[in-house]
């Protein structure tokens, strides 16, 4: 048995040697093809290879006679952006290829931010399935269907961590919580990379955004300025973009935000110090759309200034401003930046382009038998809806869901009766004709013995200008064609309600009223929707509250008065069937927070992991003078991170250690048994949180440190152990040196942040 371990040790390890030969010899071929391309090029033609313009003159027409494709003639042009269509991407990389001097292909690119044709729940809907296998084959699938329309370069994942729900790009994220973000990161990059070989034409690049601090916007408003410590950055911000890099991603993209004083896409210390010298970072680095002319703005410099410090800075691929194209030539001429400066990203590019195999291949990903075949299926629409159901949080249940499959059901509220709402935002290549509304999908899952009523009740909101904003993109409610009264649709919505046995209240958000520049200060539902709401309550029958948002909302009303409510985000193009699978018990729900709710806005950021204060409130109390707390409401979270309930009752024991002792270099484990006390077979995100209790520098109360997905039948128990290691207790001290400090340390495991059974531990 032993000479056959070491036998097989020897193979794994020749392997490997074998492996990394290979990478190695392929590196130096990679790296002679570059540099005899780029001896053939002219400064103009490496400058062409940084400008990424966008494709919008190309929609429509032949895109071989457009603006754009004369560029690409002349070797202006390094990639494109927003061109969709497999037979358009083909005219333009024809162009490339076989009328410009040197022949050097382009890559196309698009946000495919959750899913592509076939849409799934936003990011932060995604992020509340705390499930990185399911999430790592949404981004497979969406690889999959983009790749098969000609792009090879994808937008995503956007892991910025953000405790501030007034910033409508939340719904693009992971939440506020760093680990569970790195675990999502290294999910995604994995569904759209694949082995990171790119070997087939359906494993496309992933670029990770938005390099650094972006969710830390002042104000929660977009686009905003972004001021921290660098301890601060590093033990609670920078980690999902370092998980991202571990994992291979291909890109980065520069933020909006400015940080120490400089903007991002200017920032040396950002892009070259941390991100390539540190992080060991070898892809390229791109700007955010129009980010390089944007620094303007910002008060650094003219056009020529900014552009020669972004490039100074290490930003290789300008998107959209077409400022390197205007205005490098001339610094160059003036000395203000040099042929390696120019090289440097101009290599970055055409690496990029070796390794998506384009140089061997120019029309890898240009099949136009595969958009009928591989786009829109069944078999990912299925998964969709699975995903979308995997991904609603049951915030409340007073015994009234799952609804049975009889009786009248009214569906009442503005979103009840919308297609275009239903993927929510930044899902800009999904048909929106094609999703079902909330009516349907509960109809076609109720099945014919239940009658359903729907009434529109309200509009979004009560100002129709604001209505407007929140609704843009082809994404209306019909307002303008509603010419009743408030309280017409109120009565209209109470008479439906009078008929039925149960009612489903769809309100919230619309899907634009979160995401890119849709920043709020209110974060209630909308002022006409609760007063909606407030009167099916008092009808006295029982209302399920289907709350649709792209961020926590402030739901206290909601929580005292409402018997069920049911956080769904917005679940992609099969959310209204996803839903309808939940309510009526197909499904047991399994979502949990990725984002802390809070009571109020003024408690705004609240998040779980924060530190203690030299006067903390003692556990339990609400109110005392001279603590750490407010006068007119408590401390506590509406709901906190990590939360969710099901429609079984899950029971945990108390946690075993392994050893109450571990060194520099052991391992401990902490195990806990979970049961399933209801009557339905149910899944539960077993969380692991751990404190280091005194440290050099001031640590949180609490950190995620890992999380197990587990599904019981009823009656069964499971043990769960998670594995602690130093490496897991490290953070960053003053002299921002990775440490693991020797001490006392708190474990606790549990259904969410708050509610955990706690051990102790000590690291010598």
């Amino acid at each position: 048995m032993k000479r056959v371990v070491i036998a097989a040790c020897i193979a794994a390890s020749i392997f490997k040697v074998d492996a990394q030969t290979i990478a190695q010899s392929e590196k130096v071929k990679m790296d002679k093809f570059i540099t005899e391309l780029m001896s053939k090029m002219t400064i103009e033609e490496k400058i062409g290879q940084l400008n990424f313009p966008g494709g919008g003159d190309v929609t429509t027409g032949q895109a071989k006679n457009s603006n754009i494709a004369d560029k690409v003639r002349k070797g202006n042009v390094g990639a494109i952006l927003n061109l969709k269509g497999v037979e358009k991407i083909k005219e333009i990389q024809k162009v490339a290829v076989e009328e410009s001097r040197l022949k050097i292909p382009l890559f196309f690119a698009l946000d495919v931010i959750h899913g592509y044709e076939t849409g799934f729940p936003i990011p932060l809907g995604l992020a509340a399935t705390w499930n990185p296998k399911a999430i790592e084959q949404s981004a497979r699938i969406a690889a999959k269907e983009v790749s098969a329309d000609g792009i090879s370069l994808t937008f995503s994942p956007m892991v910025d961590v953000s405790r501030d729900p007034r910033w409508g790009r939340v719904s693009e994220g992971n939440g506020e919580d760093p680990f569970l973000g790195g675990e999502i990161a290294k999910a995604l990059v994995k569904g759209y990379q694949g082995d990171n070989t790119y070997k087939t034409n359906s494993q496309i690049m992933a670029n990770v955004k938005h390099y650094a601090l972006y969710g830390a916007s002042e104000a929660g408003r977009d686009y905003n300025t972004v001021d921290m410590s660098r301890q601060r950055m590093f033990n609670e911000y920078m980690y999902p973009y370092k998980a991202a890099v571990d994992a291979g991603v291909g890109s980065v993209m520069t933020s909006f935000n400015d940080i120490d004083g400089i903007p991002a896409s200017a920032n040396k210390w950002l892009l070259d110090d941390v991100l390539r010298k540190q992080w060991g970072f070898t892809g390229f680095i791109m700007t955010d759309y129009t980010g390089v002319s944007e620094m303007v703005d910002h008060g650094i410099g003219d056009l020529q200034t900014v552009s020669a410090r972004a490039l100074k800075a290490g930003v290789d691929l300008d998107m959209i401003s077409e400022s390197y194209l205007a205005t490098l030539k001339k610094s160059f001429d003036e000395g203000k930046v040099s042929t390696a400066d120019i090289d440097k990203s101009c290599r970055y590019i055409l690496e990029a382009k070796y390794k998506m195999g384009l140089f061997n291949n120019p029309y890898k990903y240009i099949d136009t038998k595969r958009p009928a075949k591989d786009i829109y299926t069944p078999e990912n629409r299925e998964f969709a809806r699975k995903i979308a159901a995997e991904s609603f949080v049951l915030l409340k249940n007073d015994n009234v869901l799952p609804l049975k499959k009889q009786g009248t059901i009214a569906v009442v509220g503005p979103l009840a009766n919308t297609r275009s709402n239903m993927p929510g935002t930044w899902s800009v290549s999904v048909d929106l004709k094609k999703p079902s509304t909330l009516v349907e999908g509960i109809q076609s899952v109720a099945g014919k013995n239940v009658k359903v009523l729907y009434a529109k009740g309200s509009h979004l909101t009560a100002d129709a200008e604001l209505e407007k904003r929140a609704t843009m993109f082809e994404r209306g409610l019909g307002r303008e064609n509603e010419k009743r009264s408030d309280e017409e649709m109120i009565k209209e919505a109470l008479d439906v309600a009078s008929k039925s046995d149960v009612i489903v209240a769809a309100l919230g958000e619309s899907s634009e009223f979160s995401g890119e520049s849709s920043s709020r200060t209110d974060l209630n539902i909308p002022d006409v929707q609760q007063k909606l709401l407030a009167e099916l309550v008092k009808t006295g029958k029982p209302v399920v509250l289907v709350a649709f948002d792209g961020r926590p909302l402030t739901l206290n009303w909601e929580k005292k008065n409402v018997p069920a409510i049911l956080n769904v985000w917005f679940g992609g193009s099969e959310a209204a069937p996803a839903i309808a699978d939940v309510l009526f018990g197909d499904v047991n729900p399994s979502g949990k927070l990725p984002m802390t709710f809070p009571q109020n806005v003024g408690q705004i950021p609240i998040y779980y992991n924060h530190k203690n204060t030299g006067r903390p409130l003692p556990e339990g109390k609400w109110f005392e003078k001279f603590r750490s707390n407010y006068i007119d409401v408590s401390n506590d979270p509406l709901y906190p991170f990590g939360y969710g309930l099901s429609y079984t009752k899950f029971e945990y024991g108390d946690i075993k250690l392994s050893s109450n002792k571990i060194d520099q270099n052991g391992t401990i484990t902490a195990s806990i048994d979970v049961t399933n006390k209801g009557s339905l077979q149910g899944q539960e995100v077993v969380q692991l949180y751990i404190r280091d209790i005194v440290g050099s520098i001031t640590r949180p109360v609490k950190e995620l440190k890992g999380f197990e997905k587990i599904s019981l039948k009823p009656g069964e128990t499971k043990t769960v152990t998670f594995k602690i290691t130093p490496e897991l207790l490290k953070f960053y001290n003053y002299d921002l040196e990775f440490v693991a400090e020797p001490g006392d340390f708190d474990v606790m495991i549990g259904t969410n942040s708050q509610e955990v059974k706690k051990a102790k531990f000590t690291l010598q």
